[in-house]
C-alpha cells in the first residue's frame, strides 16, 4: 500500500517523465550541446552534496572546488601512474576514497566553528589545496595540469574512438545513470532521521543539542557526505573536460558551486540541479558572446537576490501555490 501511494504520487510521476525523457535526449540534442548537458549534470551530482550541508545544516562553504578537484586529480592522478588500474570500476571508488579522506580532516578543524568562520576557514583550506597542486609540478603537472584519457568501462576499452563519440553514447547513459542514483541516495539521507537532524541543527542548534543530538560529530558525518558527493562529481566531470587543472581547487570555482545552488534555489531540493544546468549553458554562452561575461554573470546574481531571493525553483514554487490558491 506505501508503495502504491508512492508511485501515484505527483512528484514521481515528475521524476519518471523526465528520467524517461533524458534517456532519448542523444537523439535530440547535437553532440556539442549534449555533452554540455553531461558538464551540467556532473555539477548537479556536485551541489546535490553541496545543498546538503548548505540547504540542510546551514553552514556555508566557500572551499567546496578542493573536494571537486580531489575527484578529478584522483582520477588524473591514476591515469599518469597507474595506467594498468585506468578503468571505471577502479577510478569511481578511488576517486571517493581520496574524497573521503580530504573532506574528513577539512571536516575535522572545520565543524569546530560556524558561520563566518566556517566558510572562512573551508576557504582557506581549498586554497591551500591550490597551492599543493599548482606547486607541485613534478606530480600534478602545475600549471599545464594532467591529462585524462578515456577509461575502459566494465571490460570495454575504447580505443581509437575520439572522446565526443564517447561521451554521446556509453558514457551519457553511465553518467545518467550514476545522477539518478546520486539523486535516490541523497533524497534518502534528506528523508531520514539523520537528515532530519541536520534540519533540527539548521533550525536551532542549541535546542538540538539539548535533545541528544550530537553537534559536531553530526556536522563531521554530513561535511563528509558532501564531499563525496562534490568529488564524484569532479570525477565525473574529468572524463568529459579531459584536462585537469588547478583552477578546480580555486575558491573562484567554489564561488560557482555557490552561485549554482543559489540560482536554482537552495530551500527545495531539485533547486541545486536546476541552477547547475541553467548556470553551464549561461556561463558557457555568456562567455561566447562578451569578453566581459563575468558582468552578465553579477547582473544575473543581483536580479536574482532582488527579485527570486528563493532560487528559480523557489519562484516557481510559490506561483505553483497561488495558483492552487
Amino acid at each position: 500500500m506505501g508503495l502504491k501511494k508512492v508511485i501515484t504520487r505527483p512528484k514521481f510521476i515528475i521524476y519518471l517523465f523526465v528520467i524517461l525523457a533524458l534517456l532519448f535526449l542523444p537523439r535530440i540534442l547535437s553532440t556539442f550541446n549534449l555533452i554540455l548537458f553531461e558538464y551540467g549534470l556532473t555539477f548537479a551530482i556536485a551541489v546535490l552534496g553541496f545543498n546538503l550541508l548548505l540547504g540542510y545544516t546551514g553552514l556555508l562553504s566557500f572551499g567546496h572546488g578542493a573536494f571537486f578537484a580531489a575527484g578529478a586529480y584522483g582520477v588524473a592522478m591514476i591515469a599518469k601512474y597507474f595506467p594498468g588500474l585506468y578503468s571505471m570500476e577502479i577510478l569511481i571508488p578511488s576517486a571517493l576514497l581520496v574524497s573521503f579522506i580530504i573532506s574528513a580532516i577539512f571536516g575535522f578543524l572545520c565543524v569546530r566553528h560556524t558561520r563566518i568562520f566556517f566558510a572562512i576557514l573551508a576557504l582557506a583550506l581549498s586554497m591551500l589545496v591550490y597551492a599543493l597542486v599548482f606547486k607541485f609540478y613534478y606530480i600534478t603537472g602545475g600549471s599545464d595540469g594532467l591529462y585524462v584519457k578515456v577509461p575502459s568501462m566494465f571490460g570495454m576499452t575504447f580505443e581509437g574512438i575520439r572522446r565526443p563519440q564517447f561521451l554521446s553514447g556509453i558514457y551519457y547513459y553511465f553518467l545518467l545513470g550514476v545522477f539518478v542514483f546520486s539523486f535516490i541516495i541523497m533524497k534518502g539521507i534528506v528523508n531520514s532521521p539523520f537528515g532530519k537532524a541536520l534540519q533540527a541543527l539548521r533550525d536551532n542548534e542549541l535546542r538540538a543539542e539539548l535533545i541528544g543530538i550530537r553537534v559536531r560529530r553530526y556536522r563531521l558525518y554530513v561535511f563528509i557526505i558532501s564531499g563525496m558527493f562534490t568529488g564524484l562529481g569532479g570525477a565525473l566531470w574529468s572524463f568529459i573536460n579531459g584536462h585537469v587543472t588547478p583552477d578546480v581547487s580555486h575558491w573562484v570555482f567554489s564561488g560557482e558551486i555557490v552561485y549554482m545552488t543559489l540560482l536554482g534555489g537552495f530551500a527545495i531540493f531539485e533547486g541545486p540541479i536546476i541552477g547547475a544546468m541553467i548556470f553551464t549553458f549561461l556561463k558557457l554562452y555568456a562567455m561566447g558572446s562578451t569578453e566581459y561575461w563575468m558582468f552578465i554573470i553579477g547582473i544575473t546574481l543581483i536580479i536574482l537576490v532582488l527579485l527570486l531571493p528563493t532560487g528559480i525553483a523557489g519562484g516557481f514554487k510559490k506561483l505553483a501555490d497561488r495558483i492552487r490558491e
